[in-house]
């Protein structure tokens, strides 16, 4: 089965009730970018990376969308098998792994339906036929945020991640006192996610302050470096997330216990491929981590799904997916949704999503 087209998409995904604020940004509306490749058996295969604007991360739409551009011609012939499409990528381009992570997830896609297999079989065998995820809430207001959670965790939802940095840093700490308030008693799981948001010095203050609440921090920190400064003298658990940009990091920080765990988005390793190696790095040091991604609709949001299945249960932290803050499906019928905090994990073949094309305009490019 080898690769005949490439076609290259751009849409639009509003927030709903916008903007999503987050320590570094403020989101309206997110920019897709969806790829669409055919095989010479006619099989289609559908992938996806959007990145949360261009300050979350060393992405952007308009960088993904070039990048994918760049590749596509050369992927016209080959073989549309994950390990051998990764490697000849990364002969056509060094690093640009979010736009890597589309070209992957799309055949995974593909070969899951050649095979008849659902992505989760083919990355091992899903442990579980529903996965738990979990609520991401902003920056906001102490009391908002804490109704917030209080809402969500009445909803079902295991595991909240309150947002905070980006100000006065005793707002953050007035925000996680009153969100435990709200929650504590309920076995609701925290996690406290800082997005690179806080200084060394407000990270040992935050801790020291609630040192009686149990949560992780999440990417409290800028850089690794500030990570290895505070990591002896904090009272509670890190975890890593943007400083995590591939397996060679993930690697090191794991073998140095610089870490408790990882909050990993798929885009940022290269997709489906090294996700799964990740998987089992971690499970070989039990460390939990997330199975998510940054933004985007079904097509990703059925990927993350896919992978979080596989993980050991106690190790999987949960899959977040933008399905709430956005309105709508790529397909109406099998849109990846959040019931009651949880997600059940498609069974069709390949991702299981068959996005209604009519939504999205004319390829903004094409191959082969």
């Amino acid at each position: 089965m080898k690769i005949t087209e490439v076609h290259l998409y751009q849409h639009k995904l509003p927030v709903k009730n916008g903007p999503y604020t987050m320590a570094n940004a403020q989101v309206w509306s997110l920019d897709t970018t969806l790829v669409k490749l055919i095989t010479n058996t006619g099989l289609v295969g559908w992938g996806e990376t959007c990145p949360v604007g261009p300050t979350y991360a060393e992405a952007h739409a308009q960088g993904a969308r070039a990048a994918i551009t760049l590749m596509a011609p050369e992927l016209i012939g080959v073989q549309a098998l994950p390990l051998t499409v990764r490697r000849k990528l990364n002969t056509i381009l060094h690093g640009h792994n979010y736009a890597k992570a589309a070209i992957d997830i799309a055949v995974h896609d593909l070969l899951g339906k050649a095979t008849k297999l659902s992505v989760a079989q083919l990355l091992g065998g899903a442990t579980t036929d529903r996965i738990p995820s979990y609520y991401a809430t902003g920056v906001g207001e102490p009391d908002d945020i804490a109704r917030l959670a209080r809402e969500k965790q009445r909803e079902g939802y295991p595991r909240l991640q309150i947002k905070v940095g980006g100000r006065p840093v005793e707002l953050d700490i007035e925000t996680i006192h009153k969100v435990w308030e709200a929650v504590g008693t309920t076995g609701v799981r925290l996690a406290v996610d800082g997005n690179r948001g806080w200084t060394t010095r407000d990270t040992l203050r935050v801790s020291r302050e609630c040192q009686q609440i149990p949560f992780i921090m999440e990417q409290p920190c800028n850089t690794i470096e500030e990570l290895k400064s505070i990591r002896n003298s904090v009272n509670h658990a890190i975890y890593m997330d943007e400083n995590s940009v591939d397996l060679n990091t993930v690697i090191t920080a794991a073998g140095t216990n610089l870490v408790d765990g990882f909050g990993m988005k798929v885009t940022r390793l290269g997709g489906l491929q090294q996700m799964v190696a990740f998987r089992d790095i971690c499970e070989a040091r039990n460390l939990p981590h997330t199975c998510d991604d940054s933004w985007g609709g079904d097509i990703i949001a059925a990927a993350c799904t896919h992978m979080g299945a596989t993980v050991q249960p106690h190790l999987l932290e949960g899959v977040w997916l933008a399905a709430p803050y956005i309105e709508g499906h790529y397909d109406s019928n099998k849109g990846i949704e959040i019931i009651g905090g949880h997600i059940d994990v498609p069974t069709s073949p390949g991702l299981g999503i068959t996005p209604d094309e009519s939504l999205f305009t004319e390829p903004v490019m094409s191959a082969g």
